[in-house]
């Protein structure tokens, strides 16, 4: 390979790598502190911020309107000049001199449309901040402190409730769809990412980094997604509907109407809801009024999946039902042609379609873009949790052993990476330069590939890293004997490096392909601290290899085709 391509191909890799690296640059080291604890809150805390900044700024552009004041609008204000600049270009309007409040109130000409485009505005600074640090390198729960939880679903209960003896496959499913939930629910306690994985068979383990209440973990872990069909009544519906015309207080937040003889025996009244720009459950204003008990409940959905409509191509929820419950659902359907039903979870409605013809073994629900879709897929599968979940242990960790570790884990890479660097100069000379460098971008290297696969890096995977930067020498050894041995035999300076690095190839490949072997099988077999170490110690010798045998190469080929070096500076005998 020319040496113009390994250049480009060396360029391309460091670009690659400062891209991944990117996230956790920006979200550790340029953003703000107080940015970074909204970030990691509740989607609800968001909104509420959101919320309250748009309407402060709105009191300041509103005294600034009726004080007709004329002067350029505060350095507060230039996200809003920005975004106004950009409809006046899409609209062909005039740009003003003068960025004021009437340039402002000429295109958002109601209170309603600007305190939206402010909202907004705060609204996606946050999740652009949310999303950044989903996308950075996580801190273990080693690390930052946080919770370990253990979790066992208690699938002995299950199986007395069904009356029978459960199935291997129906044992996993109950596991599955319990972690499913939690991965679902866990975001509105505001609380970071977590790791939720599953232990053998029956268990979950769950780690929450950062600081976590133990009450409101177990509010996650305990509640139970409760999914259900009803039937809506029409008539009722719009009874209820004109009702509250009049009547704006006439129904309370327990959903009872103050009113006798609006709603018939047997029938509720429930709240539609739809997903709001922050990915919430927001409540449509509408009421819809639904048969009290449920025709089906979740419990006997098998699958769910997001299918498209062969006929206009628009996304579809497919479900299917065991036998118990296509029985049930067949019967419910068609009794109920042509009728409306709503689905249901934890009483709220998420989605209501109208019956066109008996459904037994299957179904579809329709009426959802590509993304709400597959979050009711998900409600459908996940929604009902068909088995109890136990706490078996809970574990706090506080953060100053997170501060105490990073500063430990920190000071021993530095410490290492000088013992390598002074050792490379003073030993091998001006190749130990070339040492040094290929180091470096070594560890930025390993850096970037575990931010690439978000990775966690914990207390282990910092001893991996410190491990790898003091076997990564061993190859940039092999190569500057093998060197100095083509130099002692009176070989020139190209001919030395070109033998030097060929004879040690396979010398520097097989050390640290078992290595790399060895690395993977632990890194598959085993879990938690001992996985941690061999992802990292795998990570550090594959980007060890392409540094000393590609990237070391080549800034030694450019010292001599670009600088016109002749001899090699590598010993203090050899010269």
């Amino acid at each position: 390979m020319s040496k113009t391509k390994r250049f480009l191909i060396v360029l391309a890799v460091i670009a690659v790598a400062v891209a991944f690296l990117s996230p956790s640059i920006r979200w550790y080291y340029l953003t703000a502190a107080e940015d970074k604890a909204l970030a990691l809150g509740s989607r609800e805390q968001i909104r509420d911020y959101a919320w309250r900044m748009a309407r402060s700024d709105f009191a300041v552009l509103e005294q600034l309107a009726l004080s007709e004041n004329t002067e350029e609008l505060p350095a507060q204000f230039d996200y809003l000049v920005d975004r106004a600049a950009t409809v006046y270009r899409q609209t062909k309007l005039d740009r003003p001199e003068t960025w004021n409040i009437q340039a402002i109130r000429r295109i958002y000409r109601t209170r309603a449309d600007l305190i939206l485009e402010l909202e907004d505005y705060y609204r996606s600074k946050i999740l652009d901040i949310k999303s950044l640090h989903t996308n950075a390198v996580q801190l273990g729960l080693d690390l930052s402190g946080g919770m370990s939880v253990v979790i066992r679903a208690d699938l002995a209960s299950l199986a007395e409730v069904q009356g029978r003896d459960l199935s291997a496959e129906e044992r996993d499913d109950a596991v599955v769809r319990a972690l499913e939930v939690l991965n679902n629910r866990i975001d509105q306690f505001g609380l970071t990412e977590p790791v939720i994985r599953r232990q053998g068979t029956e268990h979950i383990y769950v780690e929450i980094p950062g600081a976590a209440d133990p009450e409101r973990i177990n509010a996650i872990i305990m509640g139970r997604g409760k999914l259900a069909f009803h039937i809506e009544n029409s008539e009722a519906t719009a009874a209820l509907e004109q009702f509250l015309q009049t009547n704006p207080d006439g129904i309370a937040t327990d959903n009872t109407v103050t009113q006798a003889g609006i709603l018939p025996d047997g029938f509720v009244a429930r709240k539609v809801y739809r997903k709001d720009t922050y990915g919430l459950d927001e409540w449509t204003g509408r009421y819809a009024v639904v048969t009290a008990a449920p025709g089906l409940d979740g419990n006997y959905i098998e699958t769910a999946s997001v299918s498209s409509d062969p006929l206009n191509g628009k996304p579809v929820v497919v479900f299917s039902l065991n036998a118990e419950g296509a029985e049930l659902f067949y019967q419910l359907t068609s009794a109920n042609l042509n009728k409306p039903m709503a689905v249901l979870l934890d009483d709220r409605i998420r989605s209501i379609a109208t019956i066109q013809s008996a459904i037994r073994e299957s179904g579809q629900i329709s009426g959802f873009d590509a993304d709400e879709a597959a979050n009711l897929a998900l409600v459908l599968r996940a929604g009902a949790l068909p088995v109890e979940l136990v706490v078996e242990s809970q574990q706090a960790i506080g953060a100053s052993l997170g501060s105490d570790a990073i500063m430990q884990g920190t000071n021993a890479v530095l410490a290492g990476l000088l013992a390598v660097f002074a050792f490379l100069l003073l030993f091998y000379k001006g190749a130990g330069i070339n040492a040094t460098m290929a180091q470096v971008l070594n560890l930025f290297f390993m850096l970037s590939i575990l931010s690439a696969f978000n990775l966690t890096l914990t207390l282990p995977a910092i001893a991996g890293f410190v491990l790898t930067v003091g076997m990564a020498v061993d190859a940039n050894v092999i190569i500057f004997e093998r060197i100095k041995e083509e130099l002692r035999q009176g070989k020139g300076r190209r001919a030395a490096i070109q033998a030097g690095f060929n004879k040690a190839f396979w010398a520097v490949f097989d050390g640290n392909i078992t290595t790399i072997i060895a690395a993977a099988f632990l890194s598959q077999l085993g879990t938690g601290p001992i996985r941690g170490f061999a992802i990292s110690l795998l990570i550090g010798n594959v980007s060890s290899l392409f540094t000393a045998l590609f990237v070391s190469r080549l800034m030694f080929d450019f010292n001599t085709d670009v600088f016109k070096r002749t001899t090699m500076s590598i010993s203090w005998r050899v010269k």
